[in-house]
């Protein structure tokens, strides 16, 4: 088995913890102010770790003073995506992209940032029957 679990930089670790929250429906399973580990609510799989900016001495999470996000998309596949657009309006998200059917990949999908800038994307998962 192989799974990746990304970690992002942030500037406030509760606050980008509970907009994710908001946004996806997920839930927070480690708690603090310097890191979280953010999962999905059915399964418990990691989806999203939270690391304030310039602690533990990590080399990459030294300082969010150099641009981030520059080569990363954090890419989302959801059940519901409209319940996540919505979800993006209440929190006044910065929309990148609405939803739209992405012919590449013939899923719905729309882009926004979250509180630090990142590039996010959201797309609805494909049906069980294989349809999209």
């Amino acid at each position: 088995m192989i799974r990746s679990e990304v970690i992002i930089g942030v500037k406030n670790v509760p606050q980008s913890r509970e907009w994710y929250k908001s946004l996806l429906g997920c839930k927070a399973t480690h708690g603090g102010e310097t890191f979280e580990i953010l999962t999905d609510k059915d399964d418990n799989t990691t989806i999203l770790c939270l690391h304030k900016w310039g602690v533990h001495e990590h080399s990459t999470l030294i300082s969010p003073d150099v641009k981030k996000g520059n080569g990363l998309i954090l890419y989302f596949r959801v059940d519901d995506l409209m319940q996540i657009w919505d979800n993006a309006r209440n929190l006044y998200a910065v929309i990148e992209e609405v939803p739209h059917l992405n012919p590449n990949s013939g899923r719905q999908e729309f882009s926004l940032r979250d509180l630090d800038g990142y590039y996010v994307e959201i797309a609805q998962e494909a049906k069980q029957d294989g349809k999209k």
